[in-house]
């Protein structure tokens, strides 16, 4: 069992786009799209998650290998390539299910969002509204929902919203490219 695995919990709008940027990425060895941060009990459906109504965002779950990528670099690419200046929206994708989100593990990855979302705050004109939560039950989405660009990628949405976050992560961070 590899000792420098950690997880990180992030949504940045829908959770298709994200997981298709972190599954490109050197030393994460799994990314898994769900939900968090919701209020309402119990497993929540996608249909509840598409509502609004459930407080639940769409996120993706990766766990890394430290010895190859640390928690800020993770945050880093996260904050890069998706508009972390927008409430609630991510291109055509509205709804607080959409939200710009970090749920951190620990101290210490608190630490490393805020100080991670105060230095990219320089590189964007509009104020970041990211939140920084505490790690909360994250719950699996269904299946048809995971690895969905490797799965679909003729489909329009991946063409027109997945394809340029993908060029921006290869514009921004190739040196972190599987």
């Amino acid at each position: 069992m590899n000792k420098n695995l950690e997880t990180a919990i992030v949504g940045a709008g829908c959770f298709w786009c994200t997981e298709a940027v972190f599954q490109k990425v050197k030393g994460v060895e799994k990314v898994v799209s769900g939900y968090s941060g919701g209020t309402t009990p119990g497993e929540p459906s996608y249909s509840e998650i598409c509502s609004g109504l459930s407080g639940y965002a769409e996120v993706i779950k990766i766990t890394f290998d430290s010895s190859i990528i640390s928690f800020e670099e993770i945050l880093l690419i996260f904050m890069t390539t998706h508009d972390p200046t927008t409430l609630n929206k991510q291109g055509a994708d509205r709804g607080t299910q959409y939200r710009s989100v970090i749920f951190y593990q620990n101290e210490k990855q608190a630490v490393i969002s805020k100080k991670v979302m105060n230095e990219v705050s320089e590189i964007y004109e509009d104020p970041i509204v990211t939140e920084i939560n505490p790690a909360a039950t994250f719950y699996k989405a269904g299946i048809e929902h995971q690895n969905f660009y490797k799965e679909n990628p003729e489909l329009g949405y991946c063409s027109y919203v997945i394809i340029p976050k993908l060029n921006k992560l290869r514009q921004l961070h190739a040196d972190k490219l599987k």
